[in-house]
Parts: structure tokens; C-alpha cells; sequence
């Protein structure tokens, strides 16, 4: 695959290798991130970035980098790379790198002369500790390492500067030392498995810029502390493993430890295997609980992504314990925020209604037969909920949800500039109310199964109204789709991606002709390389590049731009329709992605696309339910590979 292996070629341009990021996290909420040359283009970019519970349990950067140096006959060669003000890369180091992969792990190899040296770095799976490990492959005479880590100490979101609160004492540990900067930080454990002469040497380094920042119209400067470095000598043959973490290694152990590991890894061998990899770094354990993130860098855990995400990231998994966890997790919000006390929030108004389609997913992924028996009760008062609230911000017409609350977003396009939501979408969205005819008849399908006749009596004739009224207020007949969203007086007949959800549904309100209209609607507009458009380039408003300052970009979000979560629906409803016949299709859309993989964050797929071609990586690195979206559509083409 194009992502195993890049050459000196091309890893020395730094207009591509700059731009081409590479992502590892482990379960403990920790992760490791870079471009693949090692210079930071993010603020959220750092060796060793970890959640500090104690804190504020929110992710910092400890260790933003380590340069290494290659020191033979009294010369120094500084193998690192930072980017200062005026466009100024200094050490240059990526001269010296001779190629780069990600198989098993990312690998750096470095010549300098007739020095041959490899950097490896993983992550222990379940502590804040990131291990770097340095061969020395070949060497004509005696050869040094010096390594010198550079300190941040603050919250991804941050930056920091030189001040005179840093705490700059250090304290000598076995191969090493530790130190803390600030006060409530634990310290960062920074040791060799061989024994080193560490040179206290304490200096900030001042203006290292972050490019992808400054890109995306933030601060982008910040002045990183560097306490010192170790000297070791490192002989033709020999391994140097580097521990830097919340924890105090054992340097004996070290080289051991990596090994074992790096034997944990799945091979990144192929589309899935890569997807299965990057999917893993959405899930996180600890003591407390098992939570799905929604990307990276910068997102936590969201309701709505957890729900639409989760059945993708654990379908290959033998081991479904990720999975009840996690949906349990989200059962608890539910009841804690949609339906405790006597009002009903009115916030993200689709989200508990996932909740019905995941449990769909688990039935089908997890072959589980026990929903109604776990869950019924909650599916119940969520029904009740949406039906009986009935105010000016929440209520039903002809059965349908309507919903507005002035200058916020409801649904998943939720983008705001000046304060007002791009896309408003005020009263009845297509996919809420799809969404909502779902979980009435798959409870009822459920209930029937559980012989509760009571609960069928009620709501089989409500579900019924719901139905017809989703044709009326959304059929557009003319055109043959369906409409964005209804305010209750007119509708918005703007050619959007929801309606492929109300198509893609186990229960569906739609005909097989009218499916099959929606669907090929969609494919027609809206169906990229890189994703689902948000929006028809034939629409006014279609904005095809997210570009520009943070409000233009916002502007554009949901104006065009491509989603890939949505081509995992599309999958759904396509080959629910052509059967066998679909298959090519939605193979080639796969190959897209294959090639995806090497473009911008390595083996992962990306937050959003420009809806224009090349159709660009925009937003966050790496996304839940894009990563899951894929997975669904490899499992959606199974059945007919067999």
C-alpha cells in the first residue's frame, strides 16, 4: 500500500512532507503525533500528549519532541527539525532521512556519512509512556547519541511561553531524571535502558512556529523549554530505548517491553487492517470507564458520534466488551441529560434517536437478542419523551418532531458564524423524523416479539400517521426526493445528503421506487470520491473549498462539503436495492479510500473533504465515524464475496 514506504525523495520536500501526518494512541487516552519528519505543524502535535486526571482530565503536551544527535569524532549531526519564525527550519535534519514506514510501526531511517541509524516509536498500550527505540545499523567508528527532549507542559489547546513560574529542577532517577514544570502536573519520566551522562544544559527555545495553525488562523508560536540532554554510546548492532512518560520505567526492562509491544500491533497490511488499527485509537479505557472519542486531535466524546460510530468501530471485533461498555456509557447520558427532571432539553434533538439504530446494528453485528429485555424501559421513556413534550421549542405536527430554538443547531450541521447556524434547519429536518419512524417500528417489532400487546396497541397506529405525514410534509413529487426540512409551511428542497438516511434505514418510511429516487439523487449530486457532498453543486449557496479564516471555512462546512460517515448509509440503501449488482460500485468507492490512506494522516481517514476535486482533507486528522463509516461498507459487501 502507499502508505508502507516513502522515500528520500520525497521526504525531503518539505511542501509534501510537512503535510503528511502520522497519529498513535494507546488506551489509556494517550497519543503520539507528528508530521512524518518529526517537525510539530500543530499546536496539538507532541511526542508523549497524555490525559492528566488530577488536573482537569483533559490531554496535554509533555514532551513536544526529542531531537537526536549522531556525534562521531568530536561532530554533531542534529537529526531534528523545528520550524522558527520567517519560514526558518532549523537543524534540518530531514536532509539526513533515507526513508520512512509505518510497517509494522513508524520508522525513520537516518544516513549521515557512513552512519546508518532507524528510529522507532510506539506507545505503551496502557500507560502515558511513549518508548523510542534507536539501532545503529552502520558505522565505521566510535558513534554517540544525544538526546534532547523539549518540554511543554500544557493543555493541547494552549501554547506556552518563557516565564518565571517553570519549575526547572530536576531530579536524577535510575538512567535518567524526571521533572515537572508546573505545579499540579505529575512529573514526566525521561530514562535509558543503558547507563547515559545526562548534561544539564537548561535554555527555552523561543518562536517555534506551528505552520497547520498559522494555516488555520490561530496563534501558532510558542517557546518550549529544553532542561538538558543525554549523551550515549551506542555501538554497530545496538539498540537505544528511550522511555518518556507519567510513569517510572524500568531500564532494564525497556528493550523487552518495546518488543513486546510492538508484538501487540496489528499489521497494517490492508484497507481493513489499517481501518482496524486507526479504529482502536477512538476507544478509550480506564479505570472509571470505556468511551468512545469523536476524532482527533482536538475532540472529546460526543453523543451523537459515539452512537453512529460505534457499530462500525466494533463489527470486526470477536470480543463485543468495547461495545456493551461503551453503549451502556451512552444509555446513562441518555437518561441523564435527555430524559431526568420534568423538561425536555431541547439540544442535538436526533441524538437519542441513534440510540435505536445502534441497537439495530448490535442485533445484526452482534447477533444479541436481548435488547428489549436490557434496554426496553429506556426505549420506552424515550419514545414517550419526543411524543408527549409540547412547547414552542419542542413539539409534534401530524406526528412528526418539530423543533427550533433561535440561533442554535439541532442536527449534525451545526456550524455557527456570528453567532447564527449556517444551516439552520429550523423545524422538521428529514433525517430527525426518519430517525423517529425507525424507532417506533423497531420497538414495536420488539415489543411484538415480547408478547407487550399493550405497547403495539398504542403505537402501531401512531406509527402509521407518522408515516403518511413523512410523505406529505417531505415527498417532493415533481422532483422526486425528498426535501431537506419542513418548517411546517414550506419546504426546503435543497438536495442534501439527509434524506439518504431516511432511505438507508432498516425501517423506512419510503417506497422501494421512492428509496431508488433518493438514491439515485444522491449518486447523481452528492457522491464524491472522498465522501457524501453536503450539499448539490448545483445549489446557489454550494461552497466546493473550505478554505480561508475560521468563519469561512465554517461557512462552508455543510455548504458541500464531503462527508465519508454518510457513504457507509449510501452503501446501505444501494445495495439493499441492486443486490449483487451494486457491488462493483461500491467496491470502487472503497479503492478510493485505499489510496485516502497515504494522503494526509497516515492509515486514517479524515474529519471532511472539499466537495470540488481533489477533494482535500479538511478538519481533524482522524474521525470516529468516518473511520467507522468505511468499516460498515467492507461488512456491507460480505455477504456477497462468499
Amino acid at each position: 500500500m502507499s502508505i508502507e514506504h516513502l522515500d528520500k525523495s520525497q521526504l525531503v520536500n518539505l511542501e509534501y512532507s510537512l503535510f503528511k501526518e502520522i497519529l498513535r494512541t494507546n488506551r489509556a487516552g494517550a497519543y503520539s503525533s507528528s508530521s512524518i519528519i518529526g517537525c510539530n505543524t500543530r499546536k496539538y502535535h507532541g511526542l508523549l500528549v497524555a490525559p492528566i486526571e488530577q488536573l482537569d482530565n483533559e490531554r496535554h503536551v509533555l514532551l513536544s519532541s526529542l531531537d537526536v544527535s549522531i556525534i562521531q569524532r568530536n561532530k554533531v549531526f542534529n537529526l531534528g527539525i523545528h520550524k522558527y519564525q520567517g519560514s526558518h527550519y532549523e537543524p534540518k535534519g530531514h536532509k539526513y532521512i533515507r526513508d520512512y514506514t509505518t510497517f509494522p510501526i513508524p520508522k525513520t531511517s537516518y544516513r549521515v556519512g557512513g552512519v546508518v541509524m532507524s528510529q522507532e516509536v510506539i506507545l505503551s498500550e496502557k500507560e502515558s509512556q511513549v518508548l523510542l527505540r534507536y539501532t545503529l545499523e552502520e558505522a565505521h567508528s566510535p558513534t554517540t547519541l544525544r538526546l534532547t527532549p523539549f518540554l511543554a507542559f500544557r493543555n493541547i489547546h494552549d501554547l506556552t511561553h518563557e516565564n518565571m513560574y517553570a519549575n526547572t529542577k530536576y531530579k536524577v532517577e535510575d538512567s535518567g531524571i524526571s521533572i515537572s514544570l508546573y505545579d499540579g502536573f505529575p512529573p514526566i519520566y525521561m530514562q535509558l535502558n543503558k547507563a547515559n551522562d545526562y548534561v544539564p544544559n537548561p535554555d527555552w527555545f523561543r518562536n517555534i512556529e506551528y505552520v497547520k495553525e498559522q494555516n488555520r488562523g490561530y496563534n501558532y508560536s510558542e517557546d518550549l523549554y529544553v532542561p538538558g540532554y543525554f549523551e550515549v554510546e551506542i555501538k554497530k548492532g545496538e539498540s537505544i530505548v528511550f522511555a518518556g512518560g507519567t510513569v517510572e520505567a524500568k531500564p532494564g526492562s525497556l528493550k523487552g517491553k518495546f518488543t513486546r509491544e510492538l508484538n501487540k500491533r496489528v499489521p497494517r497490511s490492508s484497507l481493513q487492517n489499517n481501518l482496524l488499527n486507526a479504529a482502536q485509537q477512538f476507544i478509550i479505557r480506564n479505570q472509571k470507564e470505556t468511551k468512545l472519542i469523536a476524532g482527533y486531535h482536538w475532540y472529546g466524546t460526543r453523543l451523537r458520534d459515539t452512537l453512529v460510530s460505534l457499530p462500525g468501530l466494533t463489527v470486526f471485533q470477536k470480543d463485543k466488551t468495547d461495545f456493551s461498555k461503551i453503549l451502556k456509557t451512552a444509555v446513562e447520558q441518555i437518561k441523564k441529560e435527555y430524559l431526568s427532571g420534568n423538561d425536555f432539553i431541547v439540544k442535538d434533538i436526533d441524538a437519542p434517536l441513534w440510540l435505536f439504530w445502534t441497537f439495530e446494528m448490535c442485533i445484526e453485528y452482534c447477533k444479541v437478542d436481548n435488547i428489549w429485555d436490557e434496554f426496553g424501559d429506556v426505549m420506552k421513556d424515550i419514545l414517550n419523551r419526543y411524543k408527549e413534550t409540547n412547547h414552542e421549542k419542542f413539539r409534534l405536527v401530524d406526528g412528526l418532531i418539530y423543533a427550533k430554538v433561535e440561533n442554535i443547531p439541532l442536527t449534525w450541521m451545526d456550524a455557527i458564524v456570528d453567532n447564527k447556524p449556517v444551516t439552520p434547519r429550523y423545524g422538521m429536518p428529514v433525517e430527525v423524523n426518519a430517525l423517529w419512524y425507525n424507532a417506533i417500528r423497531f420497538s414495536i417489532e420488539l415489543a411484538k416479539q415480547n408478547n407487550e400487546t399493550e405497547f403495539v396497541s398504542a403505537w402501531e397506529p401512531f406509527a402509521e400517521q407518522v408515516k403518511n405525514s413523512f410523505n406529505k410534509y417531505y415527498w417532493i413529487e415533481e422532483l422526486e426526493y425528498l426535501a431537506d426540512c419542513n418548517d411546517g409551511e414550506t419546504m426546503d428542497g435543497s438536495i442534501r445528503p439527509n434524506q439518504l438516511i431516511a432511505a438507508a434505514l432498516p425501517y423506512s418510511p419510503l417506497s422501494t421506487d421512492q428509496k431508488k429516487s433518493v438514491v439515485d439523487i444522491i449518486k447523481k449530486e452528492l457522491v464524491t470520491q472522498k465522501g457524501i457532498r453536503s450539499l448539490s453543486p448545483q445549489d446557489p449557496h454550494y461552497k466546493g473549498v473550505m478554505e480561508g479564516t475560521v468563519a469561512q471555512r465554517d461557512l462552508a462546512l455543510h455548504q458541500g462539503t464531503a462527508f465519508p460517515w454518510l457513504v457507509s448509509f449510501f452503501a446501505d440503501a444501494y445495495l439493499s436495492l441492486h443486490k449483487q449488482g451494486g457491488v462493483y460500485f461500491i467496491k470502487r468507492i472503497l479503492e478510493d479510500y485505499e489510496k485516502e490512506l497515504g494522503e494526509h494522516c497516515l492509515g486514517t481517514i479524515s474529519e471532511a473533504y472539499n466537495g470540488n476535486p481533489p477533494h482535500t482533507a479538511k478538519g481533524a486528522v482522524s474521525m470516529a465515524w468516518n473511520v467507522a463509516g468505511i468499516l460498515r461498507v467492507i461488512k456491507s459487501i460480505e455477504p456477497y464475496s462468499l
